[in-house]
This record gives C-alpha cells, structure tokens and sequence, in this order.
C-alpha cells in the first residue's frame, strides 16, 4: 500500500469531470496507490472539491487557506462548518510563503496563526506550506503549541536545521518530487536524515511531476516514482518504504485511520 499525502485531484487539467478523475485513481490504484489526501487551499473553493470528491471513498479531505491565497481573507467560522464532513482530516493547507508573495506578509502570518488556533481547539492535524520563511514558521507553530496537534511540513524543500525543528515539535516531513531534480543535492542530504517514522511522500499534484515525467501534470499515480526514488536515495527498500509511510499517514491523521477502520 502506498499514499499520496498531498495533491490537489480537484485541479487536474486531466480529470475535469467525474469519469476521468476516477480513471486517474484507477490509474493509481494499478500502481499500489490505495489512498488520497485532496488538500484544500481556496475556502471559497471546499464546496465544489467536496462534491467533486465525495463518491471516492479512499480520498480524504482537508479544509484551509493557503498562504498565497491569503487575500481573499479567512472564515474560521465557515471552516468549522466544513469540519462536519467526516472526510476532513487536517487544517490547511497553511502557512508561510515569503518567496512569491512577501507584500502579504502581515496578512499570512495572521491566517497562519488563526489557523493553528484552530486546529488545535478542533484537534486536527495542520498542513503546512512554507518558503523562504524558515524562522517565522517554525516561531508561530511554537507560540501556538500546534505540537499538541502536530502535522506535516509538506513539499519540504528547506534546510535539516529546520526539518529537526519541526519533527522535534512532532511534525512529519513529506517529500514531494522535486527531491528527484537534478538540482535537489541538499534536499536529498536532508531527506536521507529523517527518521523513518517522521517521513510522508506526495505529489502535490497537478504540480511538481517528478522524473520521469518532469514537464508533465502531475498525477497520483506519480507518488510511485516518488517513493521508489526516496527508497533508493535511503538504501531501503521500496516495499519497507511504502509501509512505513502508510503507517505514518494514518498515525498523523488519525480521522483517517478511524474511517478505514485501523
């Protein structure tokens, strides 16, 4: 068994309808790919991802404001409603994105910290995006006690100093394709690091495909090429790996596990 942590199957220029986003997971599923985490990042859009998802019973949900979609502001009130589906698993996706989007920096530090409040009053697990914001992140996650919680720093692309910060606070570290760029030494370095019972694999999908199918939209069926790659980079093999990300999965969120019985 192997699982996409994190991908965004509601954006898939590949699978605009119900028919093809369910041959995608098809697709997947022949490739070991058993479950789906769709991470929300728009609050206007969790509707539509919902209903789009809602026959798909090894796809769960989350519900959240991503950093860069600050602008059109944070209902935690609404995303409370939202929790009322039992599909949503975590908070987010949120964070802090100070590459592309540093005008709005006051504005995601405040979602950031609502959000973390609100994970932790709900008692679900955060999803976390974060760029060029190592400090800052790491700082917020810290003065909102979100170790109470816990989550993952997904699509990690940052340094281990940061990575043993957020595992000590009992994150996860999910590892996305971009760790098989030709330019990702010093993320490989990093991800060789990990424990094993700190370590998720994802594809972010529509975005980030990894090699070989880097310049493509990316798919779910993809986090296999991710997982394989990771296995070889750690020297385990890629049966021990999938399981222990599984397991890993299912420990962090824990709705999750509940709904497929574990």
């Amino acid at each position: 068994m192997l699982i996409d942590s994190h991908c965004h199957l509601d954006r898939l220029k590949a699978a605009p309808d119900q028919l093809s986003l369910r041959l995608l997971i098809e697709q997947a599923k022949s490739r070991g790919v058993d479950y789906f985490l769709c991470v929300n990042v728009r609050q206007q859009g969790f509707h539509a991802m919902q209903a789009k998802m809602a026959e798909f019973e090894q796809v769960f949900l989350s519900a959240g404001v991503h950093p860069l979609d600050v602008q059109d502001g944070l209902d935690t009130a609404q995303i409370h409603d939202y929790l009322s589906d039992p599909k949503v698993v975590a908070i987010g996706e949120t964070g802090l994105d100070y590459f592309y989007a540093n005008e709005t920096k006051a504005l995601q530090q405040q979602c950031f910290e609502q959000q973390i409040a609100l994970a932790v009053e709900v008692d679900k697990p955060l999803i976390v995006h974060t760029r060029d914001a190592r400090e800052d992140t790491i700082a917020f996650l810290k003065q909102g006690h979100a170790d109470k919680v816990g989550g993952v720093l997904h699509c990690f692309t940052e340094n281990w100093e940061m990575a043993k910060a957020a595992i000590d606070l009992g994150f996860y570290i999910s590892v996305s394709g971009i760790v098989t760029f030709k330019n990702a030494g010093d993320l490989r370095t990093v991800i060789r690091k990990v424990p094993k019972d700190r370590l998720l694999v994802e594809t972010d999908a529509p975005y980030l495909a990894p090699v070989p199918h880097r310049g493509q939209e990316n798919q779910p069926a993809y986090v296999r090429d991710v997982a394989e790659f990771v296995a070889q980079l750690r020297g385990e093999s890629y049966g021990e790996l999938a399981d222990y990300t599984s397991s890993n999965f299912f420990s962090l969120f824990k709705d999750a596990a509940k709904l497929v019985g574990r």
